[in-house]
């Protein structure tokens, strides 16, 4: 089995990617998805999030409400530190329970880890290889600005609270370069899958 570590930044194009490779037959860990799961209501790290920062983050139905959660932790770096100390070390644990199931149904699969934050949590470490989606600075802001109609000083903070993509460079073995059409990524990510193939990938 060989396991990809997907990753890019906010607005660069990685959910995208992502369905690329789905399409291609390559199964999917989707790091958000699990996230939602691990705060789900009544888990334990449900119950940490709302004796921290108070019953204002349960919706009406009693789930996590994850704006209201973003307003309180996004602009504060050692809220968003304590948040992940709740919720990685379970996502973790998710991951490694499901990455064993499927290597013992099929033992010949490409999985794919789709993690924003792949190489700021350390999970690269467990991958084969990490693939990440670029866009150019300016494109991202563009891009992020547009798709969520925020102003530029929203853009800007979003885009700060993460690690560049141009230093996330650095720890790539392969980049999907996706500031050009659908197409032009479709390649690239064709061209990613038949060297996977060539190299034995089923």
């Amino acid at each position: 089995m060989i396991i990809v570590g997907l990753t890019g930044g906010i607005a660069s194009g990685k959910s995208t990617v992502a369905r690329m490779l789905q399409e291609k037959g390559a199964l999917l860990l989707d790091a958000d998805r699990i996230a939602r799961e691990v705060v789900l209501p009544g888990t334990a790290a449900w119950s940490e999030l709302k004796a921290w920062l108070g019953p204002s983050i349960i919706g009406p139905g009693g789930a996590v409400d994850r704006e209201r959660l973003g307003e309180l932790v996004f602009a504060d770096p050692a809220a968003r530190q304590r948040l992940n100390a709740i919720v990685h070390p379970r996502i973790f644990e998710i991951f490694s329970r499901r990455t064993e199931e499927i290597q013992r149904r099929q033992p010949s699969a490409v999985l794919v880890y789709d993690v924003p934050l792949l190489i700021e949590s350390k999970m690269n470490r467990l991958v084969d290889l990490v693939l990440l989606v670029y866009v150019p600075p300016q494109v991202q802001r563009r891009r992020l600005q547009k798709r969520d109609n925020l102003s530029p000083a929203e853009t800007a903070s979003r885009l700060r609270a993460q690690m560049p993509l141009e230093e996330k460079r650095a720890y790539a073995d392969i980049i999907i370069d996706n500031r050009g059409s659908l197409e032009s990524t479709r390649g690239q990510v064709d061209c990613f899958w038949a060297g996977l193939r060539n190299n034995g990938a089923e």
